[in-house]
């Protein structure tokens, strides 16, 4: 945790950090103690250097002592086909955390149905969350699911940040590097996407582009594809 991400407060000169999670961290890792400097950020909101003032076992009291600039984001739409439950978390964890800003999730053909079902689902603000922390981040991607594969390619992915491309290993022109400008990145499931799927990505514009001769699992491709990029 290299950041306290913290819900909006009322503006005082006192904040309070209460969540067990934090707690335990800065009492157990870092031995918190009156006088320490943290780093303090608000979601979708500023971020701080704050003196602590106060400390309990249930509770820490800091004051803000300047204003920090917020991480700059990646300036890449990242798109994947839903991966299984626990592939998902580090999934989110790690692309929040490199900067990724949009994330769409879609079905293809080699996606179990049950994946849509999973609760992990519903606890993507709680990865978000740990993501953001570990980067020092305080700004939420935005997170959209399309569970119709043909209608997402046919009639969204065309609104998405431009150019696209398609991870692909059996592509001949290899994947760009240090894209300064916008763009919409497609990683597909664990298997690839079949034949159908990369022909209709190409049809709507999108570019299949290898990342070498190895094949590479999603999580790993895409820290590659976001190192490669950013």
């Amino acid at each position: 945790m290299n950041i306290v991400l913290l819900e909006p407060q009322s503006v005082l000169d006192i904040w309070s950090i209460t969540e067990e999670r934090q707690l335990v961290h800065l009492h157990t890792h870092l031995k918190v103690q009156v006088g320490d400097t943290l780093k303090v950020g608000f979601k979708n909101a500023k971020r701080y250097l704050v003196k602590v003032v106060h400390v309990e076992p249930h509770l820490i009291q800091v004051e803000p002592l300047y204003e920090e600039s917020v991480p700059n984001k990646l300036p890449i739409h990242l798109v994947v086909a839903l991966p299984r439950p626990k592939v998902l978390r580090r999934l989110i964890m790690d692309s929040v955390s490199m900067g990724v800003n949009r994330i769409s999730l879609i079905h293809s053909y080699r996606v179990d149905k049950s994946y849509w079902q999973s609760p992990f689902l519903n606890q993507l603000d709680e990865y978000i969350t740990l993501g953001l922390e570990q980067a020092g981040d305080t700004v939420f991607p935005d997170i959209q699911f399309y569970k119709r594969f043909k209608p997402f390619v046919e009639d969204v992915l065309s609104t998405f940040e431009q150019p696209s491309y398609v991870a692909h290993p059996y592509a001949t022109m290899t994947m760009p590097r240090h894209m300064s400008e916008p763009c919409t990145v497609v990683i597909g499931p664990e298997g690839g996407f079949i034949d159908y799927e990369i022909e209709l990505l190409k049809q709507n514009g999108c570019q299949a582009v290898t990342l070498g001769d190895r094949i590479l699992r999603t999580e790993t491709a895409i820290s590659y594809v976001l190192g490669r990029l950013g």
